[in-house]
């Protein structure tokens, strides 16, 4: 990627310099486009080159960068070299760039960008993606879908890169809301309406038995009696269990294959119950293990007890709990796959747990936890539909397929489709997914309908558009002009600007790939100037 000219850069430079090309590669980056004025291509900062960074003023890094350059030559490749404030920037010759991007562009198609030198010697890690994880008996909730999309763009992102991923759904599927949910059906559950509508009868089962409970504190114990009978294999309390989950997972499979998401594993809380118990005896054992005046077991992370750092581990009947079971999967999963690296995607609201998850892991002697990695998100205030604030996320998706079909409906220039229920449905859901991913992961935003559905500017519908319009001139025009140019009718501003931006997309690949932020991507293909390559393909067809 680059097209080979970051090597030949970084070529030069090391003979310079006396370092291997190797050591200079990811120093060198793609210029941004300007809109303003043409720039070069790309840009080295002698302050990446310079050991003691902090020790050396901007005017030492000036004097650095230009007495650099006076040892650079231009040649075949490089048809300029100038110095910025403490910098290096190469321009490259004019047809030399047209003839490489565009010939690269072709033969690499939709693997452009990923056999970029910036990923070359990069081992191919076995890596876990948690995501979504709803919690079952409870109808699929909006709030599950940052971590469904987000989980899903790390695991393609990774996929792409040639890893091997391994994407597994943690169902929220054991736990006291059981005991909670198992009295509920047994006192205001029917039958017909499990039959006809499953997660909205317990849905409404489990408001109601929490509601019952509040007020009746012999509930409450039933509750927790039925939990314990779960823990300990009681078949009448399983088999309902059993019931509500295989109805949750069924309808859950119904909403991700309308997102497109698919899982290589359905796990959840209930395979660890019993693991949890080793995990017990493996704390106690080394001697982390505290009981409490009531009963409880804690783990005090901090050594001098410090409230903030007691972690609990187990409930006063000896029942487990939601960190017990987490730890009882990370072990199972560095038996199973031996993972280099596991990616739990879910909200900033459960950092510290993670913390402390990680945290356990080491002091009980698991290395490899430092392998273990938290993606944390923001919340998504105001979305709401024309009924009022959104609970469930079937509800989002219906939302956009109407109103994606109104739009689409008032748009002169729209097609006859063949599906349009499909196509407005998928349309809409790109917008929503490029509104979610334009900022940074942890921040809340404010959600807006009317932004999501613009078909005009930096939006997913705007793109969705472009994408459109250019499958439309591929399949009249072909690609068969692309093995056949004239680089003398890409020499204007406009051109050179689209060449540089398609330059840098392998290093905005390499960046989400870093940090795992979407963002980057989004912004490059919005930064991309449609209504110019639509105009350069017009004169060139």
């Amino acid at each position: 990627m680059a097209c080979g000219f970051r090597r030949c850069i970084a070529s030069q430079l090391s003979r310079v310099l006396d370092l291997p090309p190797e050591n200079l590669i990811k120093s060198i980056s793609a210029i941004p486009v300007s809109k303003k004025e043409e720039i070069a291509d790309f840009q080295l900062s002698v302050d990446s080159l310079l050991e003691n960074r902090n020790e050396h003023s901007r005017s030492d890094n000036q004097v650095q960068a230009k007495r650099l350059a006076e040892k650079l030559k231009c040649d075949t490749v490089v048809s300029e070299i100038i110095t910025g404030p403490g910098t290096i920037n190469f321009k490259i010759n004019r047809e030399v760039l047209t003839k490489a991007v565009l010939q690269q562009v072709v033969e690499d198609g939709s693997k452009y960008g990923l056999k970029s030198e910036l990923f070359s010697g990069l081992p191919q890690r076995k890596i876990i993606v948690e995501f979504s994880s709803p919690n079952v008996a409870k109808k699929f909730h909006v709030g599950h879908l940052r971590s469904t999309i987000i989980g899903n763009f790390i695991a393609n992102l990774k996929e792409a890169l040639g890893h091997q991923v391994t994407r597994i759904n943690y169902l929220g599927d054991w736990g006291m809301q059981f005991g909670l949910l198992g009295t509920g059906f047994q006192l205001f559950g029917y039958e017909e309406k499990l039959q006809s509508n499953p997660l909205q009868h317990l849905f409404e089962v489990y408001v109601q038995v929490n509601k019952e409970a509040a007020d009746d504190k012999n509930i409450a114990k039933l509750a927790r009696e039925f939990f314990q009978r779960l823990e300990l294999g009681d078949m009448q309390a399983l088999s309902l269990w059993q019931r509500f989950r295989d109805l949750s997972i069924k309808e859950y499979s119904q909403i991700y294959k309308r997102l497109g998401i698919y899982f290589d594993e359905y796990s959840g809380e209930s395979f660890y119950h019993k693991k949890s118990q080793e995990v017990l005896k493996l704390l106690d054992s080394k001697g982390l293990l505290q009981k409490t005046i009531k009963g409880t077991a804690v783990v005090d992370l901090s050594g001098n007890g410090d409230p903030s750092s007691i972690c609990t581990v187990m409930r006063s009947d000896g029942t487990s709990l939601y960190a017990t079971r987490d730890l009882a999967a990370a072990i199972d999963r560095m038996d199973r796959y031996n993972f280099d690296t596991m990616i739990y995607v879910a909200d900033k609201g459960q950092q510290k747990h993670f913390q402390q998850l990680f945290q356990m892991l080491k002091i009980m002697g698991y290395d490899w936890a430092e392998r273990c990695q938290h993606v944390p998100f923001g919340v998504v205030q105001g979305m709401k539909t024309r009924r009022g604030d959104v609970t469930f996320l079937e509800d989002v998706l219906n939302e956009i397929r109407l109103k994606m079909l109104q739009n689409m409906a008032s748009i002169k220039t729209t097609k006859e489709l063949e599906n349009p229920q499909e196509t407005a449905e998928r349309v809409g859901l790109a917008a929503l997914i490029i509104q979610d991913f334009r900022g940074l992961l942890l921040s809340d935003y404010q959600f807006s309908w009317d932004r999501v559905f613009q078909s005009r500017g930096d939006t997913g519908v705007f793109l969705q558009y472009t994408h459109a319009r250019l499958h439309s001139l591929e399949e009249t025009f072909g690609c068969g002009y692309l093995n056949d140019f004239n680089t003398a009718c890409l020499q204007e501003p406009q051109s050179v600007s689209v060449l540089q931006h398609l330059l840098r997309f392998d290093e905005v690949l390499y960046r989400s790939s870093q940090d795992l932020q979407p963002r980057h991507i989004v912004s490059y293909m919005l930064t991309l100037r449609p209504d110019f390559i639509f105009s350069k393909l017009s004169v060139m067809s």
